[in-house]
């Protein structure tokens, strides 16, 4: 094997570290991404569910949501 300089082996160094940083880094930002997708499917659940649990009445082209007293 061919004898390297020594800034050529720095210049391999670094570039390894770059990608190790890089893939580190994307694989963390995947995570947050995957964590806020299941978090909004979490919050549309939640809307269907109180939206199917709420009585509501059409008024005049308006929706208005009838109050427990009113049922």
């Amino acid at each position: 094997m061919a004898k390297m300089d020594p800034k050529t082996m720095r210049d391999i160094t670094l570039v390894v570290e770059m990608q190790d940083n890089f893939q580190i880094m994307s694989d963390q930002i995947i995570g947050r991404i995957n964590d806020m997708s299941s978090r909004i499917g979490d919050l549309k659940k939640n809307i269907a569910d109180l939206m199917t649990q709420a009585p509501v009445e059409e008024l005049e082209g308006e929706n208005k949501i009838a109050t427990a007293q009113e049922s």
